[in-house]
């Protein structure tokens, strides 16, 4: 079952160390078959307010989404976006198919 890493980017400071992390993060995804399904796109506010960007990266599942969080060579460049930018990053699991809205309330209990 895939698993997400998802960022919201609430402010960056495009400068040389997110060029550098841009330029470098392609390379720690790869040996843990990491794929980018948003990175940068339009966005519609349809409720509420929004600020920033939200990235999404694609794993085949949560152990390879944390291992890749953890890997020396993610940890090597992670400091060049959590120095430049105002955001939070978390992984969530997709869900089983079929999938009903009401499944979430018993775990909400």
């Amino acid at each position: 079952m895939s698993a997400f890493a998802i960022g919201h980017l609430r402010s960056v400071d495009f400068g040389p160390d997110i060029v550098e992390y841009l330029e470098r993060i392609d390379a720690t995804l790869a040996p843990f078959a990491g794929r980018f399904v948003v990175h940068g796109s339009e966005k519609t506010v349809l409720e509420g307010d929004w600020v920033g960007d939200v990235v999404v990266i694609e794993f085949p599942d949560r152990e390879r989404a944390l291992e890749w969080y953890r890997s020396d060579a993610y940890q090597q460049i992670v400091g060049l976006r959590t120095e430049n930018s105002d955001s939070t990053v978390i992984v969530v699991d997709e869900v089983v198919h079929p999938h009903g809205a009401t499944e979430v309330i018993a775990s909400a209990s």
